[in-house]
């Protein structure tokens, strides 16, 4: 059977309120055209789904059946409907979205402070991931989106969009002070013990493309979980490292680590956008790309 869906709505209010009337008034119709409806609708399903008396109409054994199915049905339209409404009233909604460290507190932790203040019914999931691992949860439909710092090759379905450029700076602790007006080339760091990020994060990989490319092999003594742990272990003067200039600025105008200067030039570094093609983003996810967008460009 090919019954028209218009038939069950109006069937759903009839049988809800037992009333014609009532039903009528639900529907924002007449009373002639719910009760064409029903008799088009008994006619197709081949039975009666009504009994009509004075006191009124009650369901048949057949009518209460396919109203049970029925009411199911149309209440999940009604709650996909409110749904999709608070959406794109921007009053209720949730974004999931991927975030390597260096991006999540140059660029998103600032933003999501603007997001949620103007939509507070908006709820932000982040999951903080590797490069590698945030751009493999955009690719499955995971998370809506990724930023992530300088990632790797993207391939289609998945698009990247690069929105802030930051350079490193390479800084060293207290001991380091004598050298503030010396020029290093990378040969001559390799007296110094060097601290980076692990083997599988993209920073160790940037750096390793940038000894390489100017003949040189990246060899750290010191390897640390996360950003965050790199300068307090550059300020206890266990080692030189390489740190994003915003993260390292308050510290090195406090004194408490040393910028030096290297004869090689660090290339930039990017923080992007990453989205999947195959997967439209929500009216929120558009919204918080559109302020990513925007704060990257001040």
């Amino acid at each position: 059977m090919n019954i028209n869906y218009e038939y069950y709505r109006i069937f759903y209010y009839v049988a809800k309120y037992k009333n014609i009337t009532q039903a009528s008034k639900a529907l924002h119709s007449n009373q002639p055209n719910i009760s064409r409806a029903m008799k088009l609708l008994e006619g197709e399903i081949g039975c009666s789904l009504f009994i009509r008396s004075n006191r009124g109409i009650s369901l048949t054994p057949e009518g209460k059946k396919l109203y049970s199915h029925v009411k199911a049905a149309v209440e999940q339209f009604q709650i996909a409907e409110n749904e999709i409404a608070e959406s794109i009233s921007m009053q209720d909604g949730c974004v999931t979205v991927g975030a390597s460290e260096t991006a999540l507190r140059m660029l998103l932790l600032p933003v999501l402070r603007f997001f949620q203040k103007d939509y507070p019914g908006i709820r932000i999931r982040i999951l903080n991931h590797l490069t590698m691992q945030a751009v493999e949860s955009v690719k499955s439909g995971g998370v809506d989106f990724a930023v992530v710092a300088t990632p790797p090759n993207i391939e289609k379905p998945l698009v990247s969009h690069s929105i802030l450029r930051f350079h490193d700076v390479l800084i060293g602790g207290p001991s380091y002070a004598v050298f503030k007006e010396r020029v290093f080339t990378l040969k001559e760091l390799a007296d110094f013990p060097l601290i980076c990020l692990g083997e599988d994060t993209m920073t160790y990989q940037f750096y390793e493309d940038f000894y390489h490319s100017h003949g040189h092999i990246l060899h750290p003594e010191l390897q640390a979980a996360t950003t965050d742990q790199i300068l307090p272990m550059i300020e206890n003067d266990l080692g030189i490292g390489y740190m994003p200039e915003i993260f390292a600025r308050d510290s090195i105008e406090k004194g408490a680590v040393n910028r030096l200067s290297l004869v090689e030039e660090i290339p930039s570094r990017q923080i992007c956008f990453v989205e999947n093609e195959q997967y439209p983003l929500s009216i929120a996810a558009n919204e918080l790309k559109s302020l990513l967008m925007q704060y990257a460009l001040k």
